[in-house]
């Protein structure tokens, strides 16, 4: 029986691209954070904190609902993606040590993922470029 996130390759999850649409950002803790102290969530399986970052899937095909995911990364210091700039407001980039979480979505009773990465890093080839 499969147990906790399922190991992937970047390609698999987003075999046209991704594209950075957010900056990182911390993981709030709902549970330990109180209105006055925000605690930033931590990885169960690795104990480093967890950080998220918004992209957009590159596949023409995607519906307009799950074009923007959010992929956390569990990271000792705060992952670094590529710049967003108003000239270049998205940024082509991909995720090393992805794994997926399927689970069942509480207020839908859909089947959801959660997408989880190692690191980020620019793209190495244009997003969508072969595909």
């Amino acid at each position: 029986m499969i147990q906790g996130p399922i190991p992937l390759e970047f390609e698999l999850v987003f075999p046209h691209g991704a594209y950075a649409v957010g900056v990182v950002e911390p993981v709030k803790d709902f549970d330990r954070s109180t209105k006055e102290r925000i605690v930033q969530a931590v990885d169960r399986h690795t104990g480093l904190p967890v950080w998220q970052i918004l992209v957009m899937d590159a596949d023409p095909a995607a519906k307009a609902a799950q074009k923007t995911v959010a992929v956390k990364i569990s990271s000792a210091t705060e992952p670094q993606s590529p710049p967003l700039t108003p000239e270049n407001p998205i940024v082509s980039v991909e995720f090393d040590g992805m794994t997926v979480t399927p689970y069942v979505h509480q207020a839908t009773g859909r089947l959801a993922y959660s997408l989880r990465a190692s690191s980020i890093r620019p793209s190495r080839t244009r997003a969508g470029a072969g595909s």
